[in-house]
């Protein structure tokens, strides 16, 4: 066994509706709906000027809709009737709504226009969860 490093795993697509709370490492192809600025901060003291921005983003695939929660970056891709392919993209939870998230360990890339047609009808984060504590 000379070669025994992992090769790479073709990355399995997710499907909007297969998403779930507290699920991480989804590889989907979604069609940005639209994005609506939620938070532009800048700070400059000195030589030190950080931008935070995020943008809320409802982006979606033929089985549904959900909020992907862009960071930064990732705005400038979320423009409306663009593709993209998110991987490692995880779910956070907000106010009992699921996000969509990618943090450092993922990736948002720009696609070629995908052929499906959004299910607007199936918003994912509009089901709201209860956290429930089971007791053994």
């Amino acid at each position: 066994m000379a070669d025994s490093k992992p090769g790479l795993r073709k990355p399995v697509f997710t499907k909007v509706d297969q998403l779930r709370p507290g699920t991480s490492g989804h590889t989907l192809t979604l069609k940005v709906v639209n994005t609506k600025m939620v938070v532009q901060k800048g700070r400059a003291d000195g030589a030190q000027s950080r931008q935070m921005r995020l943008a809320e983003c409802l982006v979606g695939d033929e089985t549904g809709m959900i909020i992907f929660t862009a960071r930064n970056d990732q705005v400038d891709l979320m423009k409306e009737g663009s593709t993209v392919v998110m991987r490692n993209a995880k779910i956070d939870m907000y106010k009992g709504s699921m996000r969509l998230a990618v943090d450092k360990w993922g990736r948002v890339e720009v696609a070629e226009p995908a052929s499906f047609t959004v299910k607007e009808d199936n918003n994912l984060s509009l089901i709201e969860y209860e956290l429930v504590n089971v007791v053994e």
